[in-house]
């Protein structure tokens, strides 16, 4: 991915533009909206989900330039990059390798938390190539999971990374 640039933003009166999934989006929310708002309701993207609202639980984390950031606590007028969700990750109709091996390893159970368990396992794993399961476990350890499927999702992780 890119790295983030204040190119991808221009205040457009109330309203912003921002990049997201690879195109050019005007939204209408206000600059000081969080991003996920502008994301799940403005624009329909319901991959990244509301858990805690704190940035502590990582069910909102989104791709902005190579980082997993907490797309709750991002004001939508900071955007200093573009933004990639779990819907954009996919290309010419296939998965991104980590969202098939969640499923080939079935690292869901409720299915709330494999927004932000898959967003931050791919920079993981790019930041990484070959993690051991602590780091892993390290590196995922932000992301709550209340089903206790984290054996799966560190096989889906290392499946990726072999």
């Amino acid at each position: 991915m890119a790295s983030p640039s204040a190119s991808h933003l221009v205040a457009q009166g109330s309203g912003v533009t921002i990049q997201v999934n690879g195109k050019p989006l005007d939204v209408q929310s206000t600059p000081d909206t969080p991003l996920l708002y502008v994301l799940r309701n403005e624009l329909g993207l319901h991959g990244p989900r509301f858990g805690c609202g704190l940035g502590q639980c990582g069910a909102c984390t989104v791709h902005m330039g190579d980082q997993a950031v907490r797309s709750c606590r991002i004001p939508v007028g900071t955007v200093a990059g573009p933004i990639t969700t779990l819907e954009g990750l996919s290309s010419g109709g296939q998965l991104h390798p980590m969202q098939q091996a969640f499923i080939n390893e079935q690292a869901a159970q409720c299915g709330y938390c494999t927004n932000g368990m898959i967003m931050q396992s791919i920079v993981l794993v790019a930041q990484t190539p070959s993690p051991t399961e602590d780091q892993i476990r390290q590196g995922l350890a932000n992301n709550l999971c209340r089903c206790g499927s984290h054996l799966a999702v560190i096989r889906a992780v290392q499946s990726v990374s072999a």
